[in-house]
């Protein structure tokens, strides 16, 4: 497994802005000349401002569980994402299969983010 969620291509979050979800507090696509290889896929940002936010802190913007959804995580297993249906919490981003999980994943996040951090590291294989 890989532990960025990433397209055929190698772009992580489907090609959507990481930086985007904290200042616009909403799914902006990134563009292919603002892109940033960062954990072996390729990140894209809406503007240079978002891609050198990004380049100060790496680890504040990408989502948890490497982009896979949240709530899969917690299940011990991984998802893919929709880009459309994320959570920032305590300010981090949470990232989930659709708005139906996303519904789910919200009625008890905090129980579902101590499950997913314990499974994280088997998912990884480490």
């Amino acid at each position: 497994m890989s532990p960025v969620n990433v397209t055929p291509e190698g772009v992580a979050i489907k090609g959507y802005d990481p930086v985007a979800f904290f200042t616009d507090k909403m799914p902006i696509k990134g563009i292919p000349e603002y892109e940033y290889k960062w954990r072996g896929a390729r990140w894209r940002f809406a503007s240079t401002a978002h891609r050198e936010e990004f380049l100060r802190d790496p680890e504040k913007y990408a989502p948890e569980y490497g982009g896979y959804c949240a709530y899969a995580v917690s299940q011990g297993k991984t998802a893919d994402i929709d880009p459309e249906a994320w959570t920032v919490f305590e300010g981090k981003l949470y990232l989930n299969l659709n708005k139906d999980v996303q519904g789910l994943w919200e009625k008890n996040m905090r129980e579902y983010i101590r499950k997913a951090d314990e499974n994280w590291t088997r998912l990884l294989g480490k």
